[in-house]
C-alpha cells in the first residue's frame, strides 16, 4: 500500500491549527477547554477570526504561502505520514463527526488505518493519578480487548491510558492520539511506550509534527479518541476528570459508553459510578465489552489460569481481601514471610497478581480452574 498523501488545503489547515495554538489557548480555556471542540469546526477564516481577529489576516496569509513541498518536507522529516479526509484510508468513525480534524498525521504504518470502522476500535479512559485497582483493571482491560483483535484506543497519559496502551500491547494493537504532535513524546517519561506503540501500532494527531501540548488540545484530542471507537470505557474519574469529557462527546456521537464500578466511597470512583447510575453499561471485564458491542453470541474470552494449591489459594484470598503487601498477607494468614513471599512470586508469574514499583500487590482479573 502507498503512503497516504494528504491534500495541501488540508495540510494547510493542520498547520493552521499549530499556529492558532497559543490563541486558542486564551479563548479556549476558561473552564479547561471545553471549547475547543467547538472551535475546531469553525472553517480556516472564522477560526482565525475568532481566536485571533488582530492577526488573522497576517496568519492566514502565511499559511496559504507555505508551499506544499515545504509542508510534505516537514512531514517527511519527522518520520511522519498525513492521512486527510478526502482519503479513502481516512477512518469511517471520523467522517460522521462534525468536529473530525481535516488531516491526521501520524507515526507507524497507515495501512492499520485501512477499513477500521468504530465497531473494530474501544476508546479506554481515566484518571491520570489512578489508583492500584484502576492500573491492573486498564491493563487486563488492554490486553484482552487486544487479543480479541480490536483496536485499543487511549492517550498516551499517566495512569489508565498508559497502562490500557500497555495492556493491549501485551495483546495486539494499540493507537495513541496526541494533543500535541504526533512527534512529540508527551509526557516524556512515557517516550519508551510512545517509541513501542509507533512501531507496532499508530500514534496520531491533528497537530503538525514540532507542535507541544495546550490544555485545550487534549479536549480536542478527546473527540479523536471517542469517534475513532464504537464504545468508550471510562475506568476511574473524579467527578470532574477530563475522562468525562470524552464520555459525553461519545454519548453525543451515539457511541456505546461503558463504565468500571468502584468503591461508593472513593474519589476516583465517583464518575464512573456516576455514568452508570444514568445507564452506561456496566464494564467488569472485557468480556462485558465484547458482549455490548457485539451481543452475548460474540463468544466467551477465556480468563483461567493454571491450578493452584491450598497455600497460594489462601494468599490469592487474602490480596482479594485486601492485604496489599507482603507482610500483611503473613500477618493475616500467620505464615513466615519467606513462604509468602514465594507464593507471591508463584501468583505473579501465573498471572493472577500484579505487583507495583512499591510492592503492593492486586488481584488481576484471571480465575482459577472452577472446582480448585
Amino acid at each position: 500500500m502507498t503512503e497516504p498523501r494528504a491534500c495541501p488545503e488540508c495540510l494547510r489547515r493542520a498547520r493552521l491549527v499549530g499556529h492558532l495554538a497559543p490563541y486558542i489557548e486564551k479563548l479556549a480555556t476558561g473552564e479547561p477547554g471545553s471549547r475547543s471542540p467547538e472551535l475546531l469546526r469553525l472553517s480556516n477564516a472564522d477560526l482565525a477570526d475568532a481566536v485571533a481577529p488582530q492577526v488573522s489576516a497576517q496568519v492566514l496569509a502565511r499559511v496559504e504561502a507555505t508551499p506544499e513541498s515545504r509542508l510534505r518536507a516537514e512531514l517527511a522529516a519527522a518520520e511522519c505520514w498525513a492521512c486527510c479526509r478526502h482519503e479513502p484510508l481516512y477512518p469511517a468513525g471520523l467522517r460522521d463527526s462534525a468536529d473530525a480534524p481535516w488531516a491526521l498525521i501520524g507515526r507507524g504504518d497507515p495501512a492499520l488505518l485501512d477499513g477500521l470502522e468504530p465497531a473494530g476500535a474501544v476508546t479506554v479512559v481515566g484518571a491520570r493519578r489512578a489508583s492500584s485497582y484502576g492500573r491492573e483493571v486498564a491493563r487486563q482491560l488492554g490486553c484482552e480487548l487486544a487479543a480479541t483483535g480490536l483496536v485499543v484506543v487511549s492517550g498516551l497519559a499517566f495512569g489508565i491510558d498508559a497502562c490500557a496502551h500497555r495492556g493491549a500491547l501485551e495483546g495486539g494493537l494499540t493507537f495513541a492520539v496526541l494533543g500535541c504532535g504526533a512527534d512529540v513524546a508527551y509526557p516524556a517519561a512515557h517516550r519508551s511506550l510512545w517509541r513501542r506503540i509507533g512501531e507496532s501500532g499508530l500514534v496520531l494527531s491533528e497537530l503538525p509534527p514540532g507542535t507541544g501540548a495546550w490544555r485545550w488540545s487534549f479536549p480536542a484530542r478527546n473527540r479523536i479518541m471517542a469517534a475513532l471507537g464504537a464504545m468508550t470505557v471510562v475506568v476511574e474519574a473524579a467527578e470532574r476528570s477530563g475522562s468525562l469529557i470524552t464520555a459525553e462527546l461519545a454519548t453525543d456521537l451515539g457511541r456505546d459508553l461503558g463504565a468500571v464500578p468502584g468503591p461508593v466511597g472513593s474519589r476516583l470512583s465517583a464518575g464512573p459510578n456516576n455514568l452508570l447510575a444514568g445507564g452506561a453499561c456496566l464494564v467488569r471485564d472485557a468480556q462485558d465489552v465484547l458482549d455490548a458491542m457485539l451481543g452475548p453470541s460474540a463468544g466467551r474470552i477465556e480468563r483461567t489460569g493454571p491450578p493452584l494449591d491450598s497455600r497460594p489459594l489462601a494468599v490469592l484470598e487474602a490480596v482479594e481481601l485486601g492485604a496489599e503487601t507482603s507482610d500483611a498477607v503473613a500477618a493475616d494468614l500467620s505464615i513466615s514471610g519467606a513462604e509468602t513471599a514465594a507464593a507471591l512470586a508463584d501468583l505473579e508469574a501465573a498471572g493472577y497478581v500484579s505487583c507495583s514499583l512499591l510492592g503492593t500487590y492486586a488481584r488481576t482479573t484471571l480465575r482459577p480452574p472452577q472446582g480448585v
